[in-house]
């Protein structure tokens, strides 16, 4: 390296190209490294990664053993599949020591008492104020959370929403061309937007979210800061089935490994999904039992007193 100073009479410091390639070298080997562990953390096998984010797996393997120079547009791929941000992946810090990540780890770990105590003591105002009235129903598609939120809404006499449909009215398009026009990264900032009107005109209501709002910390810290929240879920075989009951093949379509898929998304997810209030599990239920019980959870837990 070599100082010089610039045409502001600045130093500064002037890497060579044998410097330049070392840098290069060194943030390829850290972003293999970070794709690995993130995998290893969900538990998600190479060849299941590869499917879900697009990648094969001699490019994941090169890339994973600090060989493959990847692609920003590939490398965003990997880390949608892997419900990080690409800056994770990325940057200097290593994202799995820092003071955030240790914290969240303890958080997720903790009692509900302890989470209680902790979102108490970080929001800026008691908790039952911030979040009034509302109700948020969380958990992967399929699960019941439009048809029982829809249900809820009319029996309680509240508004129901669908955050992807506001998503859609902000952006004027469906869900899937802003996905394929803006990215992952962009359909997040606009979720994280839209999710701050909901809060800002709505005291009352029972709002349903997509299943990945949990892949962004802050975005999911805001909403179980300022809603009640309840994860509604069911087993992998009724996911698959009521969403191709839905009209949508494309989970089965061309792709065998679409189950163990969703299973991967299920256990990678379900720590942030715990993070609710209460959940409600509909395997094995009709819609009326499951209304019936959604109804009896949120009086018993007190979300509209």
């Amino acid at each position: 390296m070599t100082e010089i100073t610039n045409f502001r009479g600045e130093t500064e410091i002037a890497t060579s190209e044998s410097d330049t390639d070392a840098m290069v070298a060194a943030l390829i080997l850290r972003v293999g490294e970070r794709v690995r562990k993130a995998r290893e953390r969900k538990g998600i096998p190479r060849r299941v990664l590869s499917e879900m984010s697009g990648v094969s797996p001699r490019y994941l393997a090169q890339l994973e053993s600090g060989e493959g120079n990847i692609s920003i547009g590939l490398l965003q791929r990997v880390a949608s599949a892997l419900d990080h941000r690409i800056e994770w992946l990325m940057g200097e810090d290593d994202p799995w020591v820092s003071d955030t990540v240790r914290v969240a780890d303890l958080f997720r770990g903790a009692t509900a008492d302890v989470q209680s105590a902790v979102m108490h003591a970080l929001n800026p105002g008691p908790v039952a104020t911030l979040r009034a009235h509302r109700l948020c129903l969380v958990g992967l598609r399929g699960a019941g959370k439009s048809t029982l939120g829809t249900l809820a809404g009319q029996k309680l006499g509240i508004p129901f929403v669908e955050l992807n449909r506001e998503i859609e009215e902000q952006s004027g398009m469906p869900v899937d061309e802003v996905i394929a026009l803006y990215g992952q990264e962009g359909y997040r900032q606009l979720e994280a937007q839209a999710l701050g009107r909901v809060i800002a005109t709505h005291e009352s209501l029972i709002l349903a979210v997509a299943g990945g709002i949990v892949a962004d910390p802050e975005t999911f810290a805001t909403l179980l800061g300022h809603f009640h929240t309840i994860w509604i879920k069911t087993s992998p075989a009724e996911h698959m089935m009521r969403v191709r009951e839905q009209g949508d093949e494309r989970p089965m379509a061309g792709n065998p490994e679409a189950m163990e898929q969703l299973k991967s998304i299920l256990t990678s997810r379900e720590a942030l999904y715990q993070q609710a209030e209460a959940q409600l599990d509909t395997s094995g239920l009709t819609v009326d039992q499951s209304i019936t019980r959604l109804l009896t959870l949120i009086a018993d837990h007190k979300f509209l007193d």
